[in-house]
């Protein structure tokens, strides 16, 4: 496959930054270049932050330290290095780490594979500009570049080491240079959103890596290394993970503490505006490792939107709020749903609020669906009892007499059983096709919370479960009323007496 020529330019372009970046102490003896060449050979931190400037614009994490360091140590690995995004994968496992396993005499042969052939080319070209063009790499260990391009997918230093590039799918059998077969091999970032769909070619592939590609090292004498992070539970990485006996290093972009990991870069802010602007779900694929690709409770077929009815033909019309007392990104979200029931017993929810966000912003919601909704048909509205007091009450009186219009809230004092147990229980209701959600709110962003803390709703589960424990508070106080609506129907039993039924 021919090279592209913006490929060509964008490479030319680096290697002018990489030369400009790496510039020499001219004043320094020899004795300083030894001392730096052995620090560099056993101080991974040191070896980056000193050849690679362009690069190290940031301190190397602990975690890509100790990634380096085993590596390094065992000249038989296999490993997978599940890392989340942003966290410098590809500029490690393809560049850096081989470039020192190179000067510790540790590396012969590296196959680089990318999820194409192009892919891979481009990879080995940012190792080859390295090599080619680093002034404090060159000189230090000497001149490398001999023969070869990355634009033909390989190239061989005058210490004759060879670099290939392969493409996913092809074939590697046969590949060597001279006596020495592959040492280093990684595959990089190997999934891809197409690719997962298909359980067929995730089996294919994964048996191409374990058979063509592995097997091109000397009976397994040699480092194999799997980078990328997990986009999918069917996704080859994630069937990788399953092989026996590799090191499986995971790292998300928080701690178990919700700290950064890669604190050197990120701070909790910077990661905390990238998951409120593509939302949780999104979220948890690329920067936890934790693809959600349907709910393990609520299910995404099930989901489901139509034009709702004429206001007049609801029986009753039911606003639900889960409140917090605080703001901010740290506290829970407050949710405020309106929802429907009409007389086929479907339930239509018509508008939803879901924000992390103040108290009085929370009762402006309810002005608004009383605006929008309320002059057609009566709202019933209701809020969990134990909230109800307070700073939410104070609230509400406070924002009814800046209006002249006070929102006639009533708690919801029913002795609640187990929040899961509750919110699992509407499952069969969103199964059953009994759940609708107003098509013209589908992309406002209070709809799109719900659906997405719906998704991620799970036994055990640490998300925001606010907006479907509104929606199971306005159901029940829809059933409710409708049960409480119905006549009473009195029949005569065989026995001769008579009983109560009630007709649902």
């Amino acid at each position: 496959m021919k090279v592209s020529r913006e490929n060509i330019k964008r490479w030319q372009t680096h290697c002018i930054k990489v030369q400009q970046q790496t510039v020499l102490n001219g004043f320094e003896n020899e004795a300083a270049k030894a001392e730096r060449i052995a620090k560099a050979k056993n101080d991974y931190s040191f070896f980056v932050e000193y050849y690679f400037p362009h690069y190290a614009k940031n301190k190397c994490g602990n975690f890509q330290i100790d990634a380096a360091n085993e590596v390094a140590r065992n000249k038989k690995l296999r490993a997978l290095f599940e890392w989340a995004r942003g966290h410098a994968k590809s500029t490690h496992f393809d560049l850096m780490i081989p470039l020192w396993l190179k000067i510790k005499n540790e590396l012969n042969v590296m196959i680089l594979v990318g999820k194409s052939e192009d892919n891979a080319k481009t990879l080995l070209g940012d190792l080859q500009a390295e090599l080619q063009f680093n002034q404090r790499y060159i000189h230090d260990f000497g001149e490398q570049i001999n023969l070869g391009s990355w634009e033909d997918g390989k190239f061989i230093t005058k210490d004759s080491k060879a670099f290939f590039a392969l493409g996913r799918g092809q074939s590697p059998r046969g590949l060597r240079y001279r006596e020495h077969r592959p040492d280093y091999i990684v595959v990089d970032d190997l999934d891809d959103d197409e690719l997962v769909q298909n359980e067929n070619r995730v089996t294919k592939m994964l048996d191409w890596i374990l058979e063509a590609v592995f097997n091109t090292m000397d009976m397994g004498k040699g480092r194999f290394v799997f980078v990328g992070n997990r986009i999918s539970k069917n996704s080859v990485l994630a069937h990788f993970a399953q092989v026996p006996g590799i090191f499986h290093s995971v790292i998300n972009a928080l701690d178990e503490k919700g700290n950064p990991t890669w604190h050197e870069k990120y701070s909790k802010d910077d990661i905390q505006q990238v998951i409120n602007t593509i939302g949780v779900r999104r979220s948890q694929k690329e920067f936890f490792n934790n693809p959600i690709t349907d709910g393990a409770v609520f299910k995404l077929k099930d989901i489901r939107y139509k034009k709702i009815d004429p206001l007049t033909s609801y029986r009753y019309l039911v606003s639900y709020t889960d409140p917090s007392f605080k703001s901010g990104a740290k506290s829970d979200y407050k949710a405020t749903v309106l929802i429907g029931k009409n007389r086929n017993g479907e339930y239509h929810l018509l508008k939803a609020f879901a924000a992390q966000t103040t108290v009085r912003e929370m009762v402006r919601w309810h002005y608004t669906l009383q605006e929008t909704f309320g002059a057609a048909a009566p709202i019933s509205f209701y809020m969990e009892s134990n909230f109800l007091q307070d700073i939410p009450l104070d609230e509400f009186t406070q924002m009814g007499n800046e209006t002249g219009m006070h929102i006639p809230i009533k708690g919801d004092a029913r002795n609640k059983p187990d929040k899961f147990q509750r919110i699992e229980s509407m499952q069969p209701l969103f199964e059953r096709g009994l759940i609708y959600f107003n098509e013209d709110e589908k992309e406002n962003p209070g709809v799109k919370k719900l659906v997405e803390q719906l998704l991620m709703f799970e036994k055990g589960s640490r998300y925001h479960d606010d907006g479907p424990d509104a929606i199971e508070g306005a159901i029940w106080m829809l059933n409710f009323k409708t049960r409480v609506d119905l006549p009473l129907i009195i029949g005569k039993r065989n026995t001769g007496t008579y009983r109560n039924a009630m007709r649902f």
